[in-house]
């Protein structure tokens, strides 16, 4: 599409929109930026959420087109694989992949955001904080604009507009009196709250740095993310009903006697438990599905605006970041708005949906799975397999943490290999008893070579 064919208007400043701000302003693209909260390079970040990501190869790709991906990477700690935590206080790594060649990221969410800030404007994109979209007039093509500091109200024209901001995004509760978005917003019905593990007394880390730590315990669990300052950011998810629940966390000695059974030696190294628990809201989480992103020739949903998913597989970013990307190419590439905006929406809409499934079943297999003899035993094969049909039989945690495979594609080969690993597995103790000729048929009768499907 031809560069002079009008100004793009992007409400949110957050990682999807800062992102898309500087692929589209390289392309030299004039580029506004619209964000309700203030610039976090003059105040501290004011995210809201977890301060640290997981980064995968989907979200580093993005980080090099933008340029970043060494500034990003001299700060984020390497996760190998999952540290579980028993009860009995015992601790298993599960790698991730084969080696350190195949392992994700933890970033810090407000740094990664301010590099992307700075490269946005860099490429000579224009970004207002303390901007929040209030209203939006699609047949003018004006949005309302609200300081919520001073109150200031300033109306302005926009040619197209593309709503990056976040699960409660204002450009999608504009769109809804104008568009049949086909809206569903399905609750986990868990919520979560964040705790931290300060560094240890010689300033290094309290448990391994290099992994994800999860104490899975049947219905529920914590996880523990490393920060590059020597801490870790650590995450109960519970259900909001039920026992144990939220509903059974009245007060602090309650929630203090849940983990003092439950994840002592999480306890342990949480000195600030009592304050943390009071301060940190309970979080919610859920899954917001659409049937439709696009307004015609005036407006597109990407991110969590379009998809927001439960945090998972650690992919709401790299989805996000992909989402970007794609964005930027049909916009480069089609003749019109419309036609960029409905090329974008077919190809990202079913692998959201995608990585949507896949992050909620990810949720089941770490809180009841990753202790259990019977998925063991499945990894176990699953690793085999792959090393003796690469190309063919590959984990699916590898097609969405390390590789750029449509989600879509990963979801359904995915089934097939469960399938069959079940099949092999069933009845069976040790990896030695499998019937490896039987495997070996299966997999070449059911899977192509990926990328033949």
């Amino acid at each position: 599409m031809d560069v002079g064919s009008g100004r793009i208007t992007i409400a949110g400043a957050g990682l999807a929109g800062a992102l898309l701000a500087t692929l589209l302003a390289r392309r030299g693209w004039s580029v506004d930026v619209f964000e309700k909260r203030p610039d976090p390079r003059v105040r501290a970040y004011e995210g809201g959420r977890s301060i640290n990501l997981a980064l995968a190869e989907r979200g580093l790709h993005a980080l090099r087109l933008a340029g970043l991906q060494d500034a990003v990477m001299a700060q984020a700690v390497m996760m190998r694989g999952r540290m579980v935590h028993g009860l009995d206080g015992s601790t298993q790594l599960l790698r991730y992949g084969k080696d350190d060649s195949e392992v994700i990221w933890s970033v810090h969410r407000g740094r990664l955001n301010i590099s992307l800030l700075d490269a946005a404007e860099a490429a000579g994109a224009r970004i207002r904080f303390d901007a929040r979209l209030d209203e939006v007039d699609f047949d003018t093509r004006r949005l309302r604009i609200v300081n919520d500091h001073d109150r200031s109200v300033e109306e302005l024209d926009f040619a197209v507009l593309i709503g990056a901001d976040g699960a409660g995004s204002g450009v999608r509760a504009a769109l809804k009196p104008w568009l049949e978005l086909g809206e569903n917003f399905e609750p986990l019905g868990h919520g979560y709250k964040e705790l931290e593990v300060p560094p240890a007394a010689d300033g290094g880390f309290q448990l391994e740095a290099n992994a994800l730590h999860i104490w899975p315990r049947g219905g529920y669990m914590c996880i523990a993310l490393p920060n590059t300052e020597k801490t870790f950011t650590v995450t109960l998810f519970l259900p909001n009903s039920g026992d144990p629940s939220f509903d059974t966390l009245p007060n602090l000695a309650a929630a203090r006697a849940l983990f003092e059974r439950d994840f002592a030696d999480a306890l342990e190294r949480i000195p600030e438990f009592d304050a943390d628990w009071i301060a940190n809201p309970t979080g919610g989480l859920g899954t917001l599905r659409l049937d439709r992103w696009h307004l015609d020739n005036r407006a597109v949903l990407i991110g969590d605006a379009a998809h927001a998913m439960v945090p998972f597989h650690g992919q709401g970013m790299n989805c996000a970041f992909e989402d970007c990307i794609a964005l930027d190419r049909h916009i480069a590439q089609a003749a019109d708005w419309q036609s960029a905006f409905e090329g974008f929406e077919n190809e990202r809409r079913p692998n959201a949906q995608a990585i949507q499934a896949m992050a909620l079943e990810n949720y089941v297999e770490m809180r009841d799975q990753v202790d259990d003899a019977d998925f063991l035993l499945r990894r176990k094969l699953e690793r085999l397999l792959a090393d003796r049909h690469p190309g063919r039989f590959v984990p699916r945690y590898s097609m969405v943490s390390f590789m750029r495979v449509p989600y879509a594609t990963a979801f359904e080969r995915g089934k097939v290999q469960r399938q069959l690993l079940v099949e092999c597995c069933e009845g069976l103790q040790d990896i030695s008893q499998v019937d490896l000729a039987k495997a070996d048929q299966l997999v070449q009768e059911r899977l192509s070579v990926l990328g033949q499907d």
